[in-house]
């Protein structure tokens, strides 16, 4: 199995040890870079620490803020809103465009609902236009009631399917792999696929559409056709960037592409 993704990854994570903050009584992890430009925040998606990003980072770090986020072990989408707003605060962003993929994306649409004067831009990435899309998958029907053995083994099945069938992305199902059963906590990952499986219905979003970009990547195997197009209908984008492939993850597997989509988000 080629792993080159791992040793990269793990490079800039010892290179840039994530630090921890407390924000509301909850511990997030955070990767804070670059001195100067706009600022820029980024919020993974259920199977990632903040350094998912790493290659956009450091494509980026020269020219941008950065904070790059982990989750906590504790909370949901809307406790989580909150707590952006004191990060951002601590990280001395007083506004951001602010970047979610997946569980990200439904983060930053209730974020930006309910703090748009906190938000330059938001890019809704490779995500849901209603939690209750998921509500039916395995995953999420019974995650208290399920072992972590259980859970883990049902989602990597999943990305090894995905490697046999895709074998152009097996390095990034090895990744997965490693963050699924190595970095991610029992209490995070429950955390996690709770967040999105009990997320309330996203409140409308105030911003102008020009300051609204989607993502979407043709190839997605989470996100269906008709779920794609129902996050550009709710949304209204000024912008909608659409991969042809890179599947859920584009920022690892198309990371060029991805930091020239984002230069273009700040302005740089």
């Amino acid at each position: 199995m080629n792993t080159s993704l791992i040793g990269a990854r793990d490079r800039f994570a010892q290179a840039h040890p994530e630090r921890r903050v407390a924000a509301n009584g909850r511990e997030w992890g955070f990767t804070r870079i670059g001195e100067s430009g706009p600022a820029l925040v980024l919020i993974p998606g259920t199977l990632g620490h903040g350094d998912i990003f790493w290659q956009p980072i450091e494509r980026l770090r020269d020219r941008v803020r950065i904070l790059a986020l982990t989750y906590p072990q504790s909370g949901g989408i809307a406790d989580w809103a909150e707590d952006l707003a004191e990060l951002m605060d601590r990280a001395g962003f007083g506004t951001a465009t602010v970047l979610g993929s997946s569980l990200g994306g439904v983060t930053v649409q209730y974020f930006a609902a309910v703090h748009p004067e906190r938000v330059e831009t938001m890019v809704a990435a490779n995500t849901l236009s209603s939690p209750g899309e998921i509500a039916a998958l395995p995953q999420y029907a019974n995650i208290d009631g399920t072992s972590i053995e259980e859970l883990r083994a049902g989602i990597a099945e999943r990305l090894r399917e995905r490697a046999r069938s895709h074998p152009d992305q097996a390095e990034l199902s090895a990744l997965l792999l490693r963050e699924l059963e190595v970095r991610i906590s029992e209490a995070s990952l429950r955390t996690r696929l709770k967040a999105l499986r009990f997320a309330p219905e996203l409140p409308e979003i105030a911003l102008p559409r020009e300051r609204i970009v989607t993502v979407e990547s043709d190839d997605d195997p989470m996100m269906t056709p008709a779920m794609r197009a129902r996050v550009r209908a709710r949304l209204n984008p000024g912008r909608s960037v659409r991969f042809a492939s890179g599947g859920h993850f584009p920022y690892v597997t198309r990371p060029d592409e991805y930091a020239r989509m984002l230069e273009q988000a700040l302005g740089v």
